[in-house]
């Protein structure tokens, strides 16, 4: 089984319900098994600004799936939630579910990128992951608890 990490945001129809039900149907994904999720953290939106803030957590599984498959999941798990993908860039959302980490796999296809490009540049993928994986190395030798002394925290607030 690989271990994998899962980006989870939020900021439309009741985005802290969004998450609860993302983390619940997390928990019953084929062939994987749920082993724990950061506390749920508020933060301002990356694109443009004229939406409102995101709830965002990351969640660790381990899972038998391959990651196209894994993708597949979210993305079904995406859509049962009321996303509707649009070529807006950091536009507003119902539910996003990305593969930040699959195990120390480097995977560069046209569907899937991971370790996930925004991985280290992000404050609420970094601090959540923290919290959950403290010890964690990424495929390039980079420890994450390096990368979250230099990356400022930007308003990101614990909620529950």
């Amino acid at each position: 089984m690989e271990t994998v990490y899962i980006g989870l945001g939020a900021n439309l129809d009741d985005p802290i319900s969004q998450l609860k039900n993302a983390l619940h149907a997390l928990e019953t994904l084929p062939k994987s098994r749920f082993v724990c999720s950061s506390r749920l953290y508020g933060s301002k939106p990356m694109g443009p600004q004229d939406q409102p803030d995101y709830v965002n957590a990351v969640a660790c599984l381990h899972t038998e799936l391959t990651a196209e498959a894994l993708l597949d999941s979210l993305q079904a798990i995406e859509q049962e939630q009321g996303r509707v993908r649009k070529d807006e860039r950091w536009g507003p959302r119902t539910l996003d579910l990305d593969i930040l980490l699959f195990g120390n796999e480097v995977i560069q296809t046209p569907r899937l990128t991971v370790p996930h490009y925004g991985l280290c540049d992000r404050e609420f993928v970094v601090y959540p992951l923290l919290e959950i994986a403290p010890q964690l190395v990424l495929p390039n030798g980079m420890k994450l608890s390096d990368i979250s002394t230099q990356l400022p925290l930007n308003d990101l607030t614990p909620i529950e």
